[in-house]
């Protein structure tokens, strides 16, 4: 049993209330998760699927982004003989903008055991020339992949009719 007191704030004088049992403390409980990886569909693939140049990533890319309005940013998950084990729709933005952060942008890599990424997103405007924001995201998921150990072997960029831009091609990375 404890004793209750409260205190008025006119006078400040403390007054005993009575005895007021304690109830019993429930126990605190932690939720317990599981993480899993999903797999949506599939996407047709008119070449080998192992990456062995930016113009084969640029084709499963305009493949897999092939009549989308808006800008999307994607994620080339691949194995340690850069095979694409998997595709990953990390955001999908604005016909200008996609909002691109590293801690999504890798959890689909951690989660399919990839041992590299490639990224990629679209222009709908056509124009494959990478933005401020392009070359600063780029930089930000290098340095996060070397940080986990999953390499950042490219980022491209996909435009209208085949025309594309590869940051590894132009010595960006």
């Amino acid at each position: 049993m404890t004793m209750r007191y409260t205190q008025t704030a006119a006078n400040g004088q403390m007054t005993f209330l009575g005895e007021e049992k304690t109830a019993r403390t429930t126990q605190a409980s932690i939720p317990v998760y599981k993480v899993t990886l999903v797999r949506e569909g599939r996407v047709p693939c008119y070449e080998q699927q192992q990456i062995r140049s930016s113009a084969n990533a640029s084709t499963i890319l305009q493949t897999y982004l092939a009549d989308v309005d808006r800008e999307h940013f994607v994620v080339l998950l691949l194995n340690q003989k850069n095979r694409v084990i998997g595709i990953h729709t990390v955001s999908i933005g604005s016909l200008t903008a996609s909002v691109v952060h590293p801690r999504e942008t890798f959890k689909a890599a951690i989660l399919a055991n990839a041992a590299a990424i490639i990224c990629g997103h679209n222009h709908p405007s056509g124009d494959c020339q990478p933005s401020k924001e392009d070359r600063a995201i780029t930089q930000r998921l290098k340095e996060g992949g070397a940080l986990l150990g999953i390499n950042l072997l490219d980022h491209v960029i996909v435009g209208g009719e085949g025309r594309y831009f590869s940051f590894a091609d132009e010595n960006m990375l």
